[in-house]
């Protein structure tokens, strides 16, 4: 899992910048064939430290590689007069299994969606840094949830990536514990994002969204 980086994005669209920009999907097979400029997308669009930008693009290259192989891998892609943008994900798989190493009891009803199959894991959001690109991460990451009619987006964040958690708690995110993948492994920060309607039973929104609820 890696931190998104919407650190070049502005809080809410700008309609008429995104005016030039199309929304396209993407298979695993035709990430892969965009793997270099999805690469050369990552190094424009971090914070990269001077000197580090060709091992981090190589790292980025790497992980990708075993993203498009997950099961329910889908990417969405943001093309301008080039590659401005894009964000990807994958389905939470039923079984629980993407929660293992969560720091504390699991809620509830974290666990019926996830049993349900309404819930998605953004993997990664990139934007280039360009006019053009104001907002353009919040609305690729709302395109790509809605696509995938979830109730409840996820996301893992670095804690040392504070921009990055205040950009995304901007746009409705919110912390609810941190989950350590291996023994020795520095615990990341766990953020959702409800989809589902806020009610007398569910004022936190987690719950299924009957406006994209599946056919079972």
């Amino acid at each position: 899992m890696n931190t998104p980086s919407p650190s070049h994005d502005s809080p809410a669209p700008d309609p008429s910048a995104l005016d030039t920009v199309r929304l396209r999907r993407l298979n695993r097979w035709q990430a892969e064939g965009l793997r270099e400029d999805l690469a050369d997308l990552y190094v424009e669009s971090s914070d990269a430290v001077a000197g580090e930008e060709f091992n981090d693009r190589q790292k980025f290259l790497v992980r990708l590689a075993d993203e498009v192989k997950l099961a329910g891998f889908d990417m969405l892609v943001a093309e301008a007069a080039a590659l401005a943008g894009c964000v990807c994900g994958f389905s939470v798989p039923r079984d629980g299994s993407w929660w293992e190493g969560f720091e504390g009891p699991l809620p509830q009803n974290l666990e019926q969606l996830t049993a349900s199959g309404h819930v998605f894991a953004i993997l990664e959001t990139l934007v280039h840094p360009h006019q053009h690109a104001h907002g353009l991460a919040r609305l690729m990451q709302e395109r790509l949830l809605t696509d995938h009619q979830a109730s409840l987006g996820v996301t893992l964040v670095d804690e040392s990536a504070r921009g990055v958690g205040r950009t995304l708690e901007g746009w409705g995110w919110r912390e609810i514990g941190r989950i350590r993948r291996e023994p020795d492994s520095t615990a990341v920060r766990v953020l959702v994002l409800p989809l589902g309607e806020r009610t007398e039973d569910h004022p936190d929104g987690l719950a299924h969204n009957d406006r994209t609820q599946r056919p079972e």
